[in-house]
């Protein structure tokens, strides 16, 4: 379980295709620290990390991963945003994320508001997800509060710290995301849809 507070945007250092599957090794401050089958988010994926070597760690997305998910996109040099596990006597400080993305959405644009920065995104809603207004949502890993929520789309204001410490610098329109919706939600249009079918 994570908490949507970003540690840091991590630098992919290798891909290595293993048939359906992505091992994706990444540098990163704390790497030194970590532990063979220690959960990590990234981008808001949980991943277990199988290897260690020279400051370095790798993890290894399956093929459902990578179709619900940004990482299948990844290249060299990009940066993802990396969570590790809550512990017990840590404050939770986000909100409560599972690190099991639902789906992408898209950037539809990037607006500059005096210092901080409007990011509309765009998803497909035939999945059911929905967001509301002043609501959760995890975007790449990092938990954000809704506005001006939509039918398909959303927006969330991210202020200068978030904007330098993720790897939120780096999307712009057209850029993939992922988004973990709020699990509460998610819940409710579960008992909802059963409810209607009655």
């Amino acid at each position: 379980m994570f908490s949507g507070i970003v540690e840091e945007a991590a630098t992919v250092v290798a891909l290595e295709k293993e048939q359906e599957n992505l091992h994706i090794t990444l540098s990163c401050s704390f790497a030194n620290e970590l532990k063979i089958d220690q959960s990590v988010a990234h981008n808001g994926v949980c991943l277990t990390v199988v290897k260690l070597k020279d400051s370095t760690y790798t993890v290894t997305a399956i093929h459902e991963t990578l179709i619900k998910s940004n990482l299948g996109l990844l290249k060299i040099g990009d940066k993802v945003n990396v969570e590790r596990s809550m512990t017990m006597d840590r404050l939770l400080d986000g909100h409560i994320v599972q690190g099991h993305v639902d789906q992408t959405a898209t950037c539809t644009e990037v607006k500059e508001a005096d210092g901080s920065w409007y990011y509309t995104f765009e998803y497909d809603p035939s999945t059911g997800n929905i967001t509301v207004e002043k609501g959760s949502v995890c975007v790449n890993g990092v938990s954000l509060t809704v506005v001006n929520s939509q039918d398909n789309s959303f927006q969330v204001a991210i202020i200068p710290f978030t904007h330098q410490v993720t790897n939120f610098h780096t999307i712009q329109k057209e850029t993939v995301v992922n988004i973990e919706f709020d699990i509460v939600g998610k819940y409710i249009i579960k008992l909802m849809s059963r409810y209607m079918q009655k």
